[in-house]
């Protein structure tokens, strides 16, 4: 079965090539509209660890801890 963006993978199988590109450009504009690393991981069956790899990759800015609900101190 080829994975695709959205389906989970088979755990531990090394992603790399356009395979890799394609679930990175995925991860990236779901991370960018909100979506939480954590949650990312868990849809596409990888680690919070490979997720984090792949944006850091992408030249994502990661958010600080707490994400969108924090506010900024006046």
């Amino acid at each position: 079965m080829a994975a695709t963006a959205t389906t989970s993978t088979e755990k531990g199988r090394r992603i790399v090539g356009a395979e890799r590109q394609t679930l990175a450009k995925d991860l990236v504009k779901r991370y960018t509209s909100g979506e939480s690393i954590r949650a990312l991981a868990a849809s596409t069956g990888r680690s919070y660890g490979f997720v984090h790899r792949v944006l850091t990759e992408s030249g994502v800015q990661l958010r600080q801890r707490g994400g969108a609900r924090r506010r900024k101190k006046a």
